[in-house]
């Protein structure tokens, strides 16, 4: 289980810049074996770039759950485990033609990764704490 994360915590982490809360995001996955996204009651809920559908993703619940603001008052944050963002999100998403934000946040989007892009960084990641 992941640990609590403080306000501080949450108010550090929001100021890195995209590269550092990708880093930061692989190494929570990786380490809590969860992933978090937005869904409400249709599903997963989805960002648009100019070139992309994206699904956006963050590395804690308290991340996600900012998120649930405005027009996504109604959503909720679910883990997926990293298992089955393994066996089935990433072939899901790529069948779908649908992308990753990485860990948007308020101030900043987030990048924006294609799903085996993601599935090998997390691989990576994996492979180094082992």
């Amino acid at each position: 289980m992941a640990k609590q994360l403080s306000d501080n915590d949450i108010e550090t982490i929001q100021a890195y810049d995209a590269e550092k809360r990708l880093d930061y995001l692989l190494k929570e996955v990786v380490s809590n074996r969860e992933i978090w996204i937005l869904i409400d009651d249709h599903g997963s809920v989805m960002l648009n770039t100019e070139d992309e559908d994206c699904v956006p993703v963050w590395p804690n619940k308290e991340f996600a759950e900012q998120w649930a603001t405005g027009e996504w008052d109604d959503c909720r944050p679910e883990s997926i485990s990293l298992n089955k963002w393994h066996s089935r999100w990433t072939y899901g998403l790529e069948n779908d033609e649908l992308a990753i934000v990485v860990f948007p946040n308020p101030d900043s989007d987030g990048l924006v990764l294609y799903p085996e892009e993601l599935d090998v960084s997390l691989k990576k990641k994996a492979g180094k704490q082992r």
